[in-house]
C-alpha cells in the first residue's frame, strides 16, 4: 500500500485528532467546502494529510475567535502554518486569551497551546502573563476537573506546557547581574513546583540567574546546595499545608553573607513565618530576591 493512501483518514480519525466532534466536520464540509480534496461520490471520506493540516487550521483560527466563515475562507486559501500572531492579534482582552488556551488545551493541541503561551510572554512579560492568563487557565481547568472528575490530561498538558515555556525563557539569561544563582525549591513532599518556574522565568526577565531544585526537595538537599553555593537568595514553596514546615527556614546553613529566604505558596503557617518574608504573588517574590542582590 502507498504512504499516501496510508495516510488517509476517516471521519472520526481526524475529529479525534483535530479536537471536534464528527458531525462538525461533516458541517465544515457541507457549508465551507472544508471535506476530502478528492472525495468521490458514493464512498467513504478519506482525508489526506493536508486535508488535515487545513481543518488544524480551520480550528485553531476558530478558538482564536474568528467567525466560521472566515476562519474557513483564511485556511482555504492558506498554504502552510498561519503564525500565531496573525491569530493573537484579534483579541480585545485578556479573557479571549485565556478563552483560547483552554480550548486548544481541551483538544491536546500542545503545539498551539505553547506558541500562544509564546506569544503572550513576548507581548505582555512574564508576571502580566502567569497572573492575568496562566492561573485562570489553571483555575478553569482545575474547576473543570474538581466538578466532572474529567479533564486531568487536559491539567497535565498545561502545566508541562507551561513549564517548559517557562524553562526555554529562562534559559536566555547569558550575563546574569548576580555572580551566584537564587536557590528555588518545593520543599518536603511538595510535589507542586510549576510557580518555580514561573518566578525562574520572572527573575529571568530581569536578567537574575537561578537554580531551580524543583518538587520534593529534602532539606539535607536544600542545605548541601546553600552550602556549596553560597545564595543571595533562597525561595521557598509549599503548596499544602503538611509541607509548610518551619524547619526548612529555620535550618538553613550559617552561610555568611546570610540568604535572604523568602516563602511563597498557601502551605505556609504566617503565624509560623512572621519573621520571614513572604510573597503574596510573583511581583513580590522579585521584588525580594532583586534586594537580596542589591539590584
Amino acid at each position: 500500500m502507498a504512504a499516501a493512501e496510508q495516510e488517509r483518514l476517516t471521519v472520526a480519525a481526524v475529529a479525534r485528532r483535530i479536537g471536534v466532534a464528527p458531525a462538525t466536520l461533516r458541517t465544515w464540509d457541507r457549508r465551507y467546502g472544508l471535506g476530502p480534496s478528492d472525495h468521490q461520490e458514493g464512498e467513504h471520506r478519506r482525508y489526506t494529510a493536508e486535508d488535515v493540516a487545513t481543518l488544524t487550521t480551520m480550528r485553531r483560527l476558530i478558538v482564536a475567535g474568528v467567525s466560521p466563515a472566515e476562519a474557513a475562507e483564511q485556511a482555504l486559501a492558506h498554504k502552510g502554518d498561519i503564525k500565531i500572531e496573525q491569530l493573537v492579534k484579534n483579541f480585545q482582552v485578556r479573557s479571549d486569551v485565556v478563552d483560547a488556551i483552554v480550548k486548544a488545551a481541551q483538544s491536546l493541541d500542545r503545539n498551539f497551546v505553547d506558541a500562544l503561551l509564546r506569544q503572550e510572554i513576548s507581548q505582555c512579560g512574564v508576571i502580566d502573563s502567569w497572573h492575568e492568563v496562566m492561573v485562570p487557565v489553571l483555575i478553569i481547568v482545575g474547576d473543570i476537573w474538581a466538578k466532572t472528575g474529567e479533564g486531568i490530561e487536559v491539567e497535565h498538558l498545561l502545566s508541562e506546557s507551561i513549564t517548559n515555556v517557562f524553562r526555554d525563557f529562562a534559559r536566555q539569561v547569558e550575563r546574569p547581574i548576580n555572580p551566584r544563582p537564587v536557590v528555588l525549591a518545593s520543599v518536603g513532599e511538595e510535589v507542586h513546583s510549576l510557580a518555580l518556574y514561573a518566578l525562574n522565568a520572572a527573575l529571568a526577565e530581569i536578567n537574575i540567574d537561578c537554580h531551580v531544585m524543583g518538587a520534593r526537595t529534602p532539606l539535607e538537599a536544600l542545605s548541601k546546595v546553600v552550602n556549596r553555593s553560597a545564595p543571595p537568595a533562597i525561595f521557598l514553596w509549599a503548596q499544602l499545608a503538611k509541607n509548610g514546615d518551619p524547619i526548612y527556614f529555620k535550618n538553613i546553613p550559617d552561610i555568611r553573607p546570610a540568604p535572604r529566604v523568602v516563602l511563597g505558596g498557601p502551605g505556609w503557617d504566617r503565624k509560623q513565618c512572621a519573621d520571614i518574608p513572604f510573597a503574596e504573588d510573583l511581583s513580590f517574590a522579585c521584588s525580594e530576591i532583586k534586594q537580596a542582590i542589591g539590584a
